[in-house]
């Protein structure tokens, strides 16, 4: 499908950007982007070409949160069929970002707050510019977390760091960001795609089947127990045998050399 509110493309390395694409108003999330979001997301999820998925904002900023000023958001239809879209919620773009299959890293380059705060939240890596600032807003307005982040801002940074950022609204720059665990590098401005973009293509060189397997076995740990978690890293060690990358990586390992892997 076509998009208007961001830019996707997939390079040769299997890297798809997704480039929030409203920089006059600070890459501001409508229900329209919301559903290009989970659009993109699903085409990634199809496509075994794309091995990393790495999220950034045209412009000055990553996003300045909910679009307050839009009108409508029937332009582009939900990628549900039937009853399903019209039951639920229309903030899932976070959701879909975190249940993303591939590995995700947001590159934020600016201002990141609200709905966007969200977004970056629910990717697995991420990496901001030295004049990154990030908010979890909503108190600001009066209002409670949405579009994930009561879910997502605790996971990532624990239970103080989070309420206490949800109880002020304030602004966290990059180094305090950095500290709490918020994020794992800072880069000056100039730089920061070109290091998110080296990281991508790093993951999408790995084995892409394991990385995409590591990804689902850490995601669902959250809901699991110890046992139950070592039953299923065995269930999953059996299955990998079977895929050609595992030979490839032993075979390098006798040749002494880099393995080339094929993500099959």
């Amino acid at each position: 499908m076509e998009f208007e509110d961001i830019l996707w493309e997939i390079d040769a390395d299997g890297v798809a950007e997704l480039t929030l694409n409203k920089p006059e108003k600070l890459n501001a999330i409508s229900l329209d982007t919301v559903a290009e979001i989970e659009h993109a997301i699903a085409i990634a999820n199809d496509d075994d070409n794309v091995r990393c998925v790495l999220l950034t904002g045209a412009g000055r900023g990553f996003s300045s949160g909910t679009d307050l000023t839009a009108r409508g958001g029937n332009r582009v239809k939900r990628p549900f069929p039937g009853r399903s879209g019209i039951t639920r919620s229309n903030m899932l773009g976070p959701a879909f970002v975190y249940a993303c299959n591939k590995p995700t890293v947001a590159a934020v380059n600016g201002v990141c707050v609200g709905a966007g705060f969200s977004l970056a939240l629910a990717c697995d890596i991420r990496i901001a510019s030295t004049e990154a600032r990030f908010s979890s807003i909503f108190v600001k307005r009066a209002i409670v977390p949405d579009s994930g982040a009561s879910w997502l801002l605790p996971r990532r940074v624990g239970l103080e760091h989070a309420l206490r950022m949800m109880y002020t609204g304030r602004m966290v720059g990059a180094d305090e960001a950095k500290e709490i665990g918020l994020i794992s590098e800072i880069a000056p401005g100039e730089e920061l795609m070109g290091r998110a973009r080296d990281l991508a293509r790093e993951i999408a060189r790995g084995p892409s089947v394991a990385i995409e397997v590591s990804k689902k076995l850490v995601r669902d740990s959250l809901h699991r127990g110890i046992e139950e978690q070592v039953e299923m890293e065995h269930y999953y060690q059996n299955y990998m045998q079977q895929t050609e990358d595992v030979q490839e990586g032993r075979l390098a390992f006798v040749e002494k050399r880099e393995p080339n892997f094929q993500g099959r």
